[in-house]
């Protein structure tokens, strides 16, 4: 199958010369090149283009699960005949296991796996050991231990209408692939039998599956739906196999297991030697405990909490080598022949970088204190040197890059010796062409000076002009004491920093644009995906003040929000012209001059952006947005506010709590993560006290 792109965008000039250049850089086996685009340029396009082009699976990474869904579904558009996948942490909530050495407390590690995003992993792998066209969003978590893809490959159910088989082995067949008999309860994973019928539902799909059996073979294999039990469709083809694969990721193959056994019997041995040694007899016996427990429950059922502990026996890895990663399950079919593709790389790459150290320390106070073997310290993220000998390239995309990123693309330029059109070609592809044709915003410097007060001047100009303006300052208390100061000069404002929660940033945001405030008084407002149109003047309070809030890449990326409107323009108050603000200055004049210089060769008239205020999250004066669920009734989350939470009985709490959970995971099928961790948070503090 082949990768299809489906879009109404044209392609302008601009992106052309972009996926040419990415694309014959690919082509002529140039490892890392670097996609440099401004704000509203339309990278993501670009990058579908280039995929479509380049025919080859793909793995996007972004670094955070928002960010990650927002591309997940733009590139589902795109390739709507395609396997697009979703593959981020599976958890709604997460606390890892571990100790704190000077309080004696343990902490047991505690999750709530959303059952959805566990689907579109599963799915993920499947379509990687099974489709060619199959593009994969992650965030970082795609570097962590998901078992190996040979024993995920090799646990497979393969069977076809009229193959040979009695209920009894399909059944024992399905209990090795993990998936757990509930006749009385269906879900995924989950397997039931009636009679002569075997229903199963897959752990990675939507649909079910029914085995109809006659004397010792299947008679009819049809998709169903695992609500209502009415057949979809039949099998296409009575030749036809279908594959079934496992439903968990770590698997363990019988055969190997009594070698394992003894191999882990003897490390378990050395340990307690090694720790006995030392006068540790508690962390001695608490091990030997812990340890022939997990033995005794993989030995029976196969599985046991926490057995990714133990899945540097099972995969056959020496100690310190590499676990196996989603990585894995793109070379394992593929071997070189995909793409890497890292979004947001500025903030992206220090993720990776930093994922080994932290996970490392946690680890080896529970190895020190008796909680876990060493081979714990095993089941890990990757090293950021792992990460990179494992994918075959990368193409890089920021609108600020950070130095390696470009110095790794330009050596390897080098090396592949690319040219393009007889230019030379360093590995560094500029995108700086809008397709609205709005250039960087003009910048003006001012003294700080009266700056709040030439701020206010400036802010009730745009205020009659009904456009919005963002403020920036140094410090969270500066933020909320500016915002009090010009709500008392008659402005409508609101002040947005990390104290803030999560969805009434959001609101907030929205409220912004509507016209219910006229300024927003913030920190850090150069988050990605904060998109404002209306916004046309962005004021940056003491620019001179190096540091973070004040790098060169922070005040691209600040004055980029006054990009997407054609008054856009920026105010800097500064007494004097730091390193920082001469290179963003340069930066932005330079992307400036360029789009000038390109509309009037495509007599392109700039024109701002009109985006539709999404819907809220939450509307307390309306219908909520999931409570078709419920019969047209308010959703339950909105009406807590109202209960008398100490007047409930312990069956109406009880009841409640189902409820919510429902609710929390329509939030999370919206791949709205943000408000199913507020109602799980809720429905943890209601068990807490029944």
């Amino acid at each position: 199958m082949k990768f299809k792109l489906r879009s109404s965008f044209k392609t302008i000039p601009d992106q052309v010369q972009a996926i040419q250049k990415l694309v014959k850089g690919v082509m002529d086996n140039k490892k890392y090149q670097v996609l440099l685009g401004v704000t509203g340029s339309g990278k993501t396009f670009t990058m579908a283009n280039v995929i479509e082009k380049l025919q080859r699976p793909t793995l996007i990474i972004s670094h955070n699960k928002t960010l990650a869904a927002q591309l997940y579904q733009e590139l589902r558009d795109f390739f709507p005949e395609n396997a697009v996948s979703y593959f981020v942490s599976y958890y709604d909530f997460y606390q890892p296991e571990a100790y704190i050495p000077s309080t004696d407390t343990y902490i047991e590690k505690d999750s709530d796996i959303n059952e959805l995003i566990d689907k579109l992993r599963l799915a993920a792998t499947a379509n990687l050991l099974t489709r060619s066209d199959t593009i994969v969003v992650a965030s970082v978590s795609c570097i962590y231990n998901i078992g190996s893809p040979i024993e995920y490959g090799h646990f497979v159910f393969e069977f076809s209408k009229g193959m040979k088989i009695n209920r009894e082995q399909i059944i024992d067949r399905l209990i090795d692939l993990q998936y757990e008999r509930g006749d009385f309860g269906f879900h995924r994973g989950t397997f039931r039998v009636r009679g002569d019928t075997i229903d199963i539902f897959p752990a990675y799909q939507d649909e079910g599956i029914r085995i109809e059996l006659g004397k010792d073979r299947i008679e009819e294999a049809k998709y169903i739906n695992p609500v209502s039990g009415e057949e979809i469709s039949n099998f296409q083809h009575p030749s036809c196999n279908f594959t079934l694969y496992p439903a968990k990721h770590f698997m363990t193959d019988p055969s190997k297991n009594k070698d394992v056994f003894s191999q882990i019997h003897c490390d378990l041995e050395k340990q307690v030697a090694k720790l006995t040694k030392k006068g540790k007899e508690l962390e001695a016996h608490r091990l030997k405990q812990r340890v022939t427990y997990d033995l005794e429950m993989i030995q029976e059922v196969g599985y046991v909490k926490g057995i990714e502990n133990y899945s540097r026996y099972f995969d056959g890895r020496a100690p310190g080598d590499a676990p196996y990663s989603l990585l894995d399950y793109f070379t394992h079919p593929y071997g070189k022949d995909w793409l890497v593709i890292v979004d947001e790389s500025h903030m992206t790459f220090p993720q990776i970088r930093g994922m080994y150290a932290g996970d490392l320390s946690r680890k080896q106070t529970l190895v020190d204190y008796g909680f876990r073997l060493p081979a714990a310290i095993d089941n890990r993220p990757l090293k950021f040197d792992e990460f990179m000998r494992r994918i075959p390239n990368f193409i890089a995309t920021s609108a600020t890059p950070d130095e390696w990123e470009l110095s790794m693309a330009k050596d390897s330029a080098k090396k592949a010796n690319v040219s393009y059109n007889d230019i030379s070609y360093n590995g560094v592809v500029e995108q700086l062409l809008r397709p609205t044709g709005i250039p960087d915003p003009v910048v003006e410097i001012r003294p700080t000076k009266n700056q709040v007060a030439d701020a206010i001047e400036e802010i009730k100009k745009q205020t009659a002009k009904k456009q919005r303006t963002l403020v920036t300052t140094l410090t969270k208390r500066t933020a909320e004491d500016l915002s009090a100061y010009l709500a008392e000069q008659g402005l409508k404002v609101h002040y947005l920093h990390s104290d803030v929660k999560t969805l009434d940033r959001t609101d907030i945001l929205d409220d912004l644009r509507a016209g219910k405030y006229d300024v927003l008084v913030g920190i850090n407002l150069l988050r990605e995906g904060l998109d404002l149109p209306e916004v046309s003047l962005v004021a940056i309070l003491d620019a001179d003040k190096e540091g973070f809030l004040r790098s060169d890449v922070t005040l691209i990326q600040t004055m980029g929000r006054a990009a997407r409107h054609v008054e856009g323009r920026v105010i800097m108050y500064a007494d004097v012209i730091t390193g920082s603000m001469r290179r963003a200055l340069s930066e932005v004049e330079r992307r400036r001059a360029y789009q000038l210089a390109m509309n009037k060769k495509y007599h392109i008239t700039p024109r701002s952006i009109e985006k539709p205020i999404r819907e809220k999250l939450i509307e307390k004066d309306e219908e909520p947005k999931y409570s078709w669920m419920f019969g047209g009734k308010p959703s339950v989350y909105d009406t807590l506010p109202d209960l008398d939470m100490e007047a409930l009985t312990p069956m109406e709490k009880n009841r409640l709590v189902r409820t919510l959970k429902t609710e929390m995971r329509l939030a999370a099928q919206d791949l709205n993560f943000e408000l199913a961790a507020q109602v799980r948070d809720k429905i943890k503090e209601i068990e807490t006290n029944l």
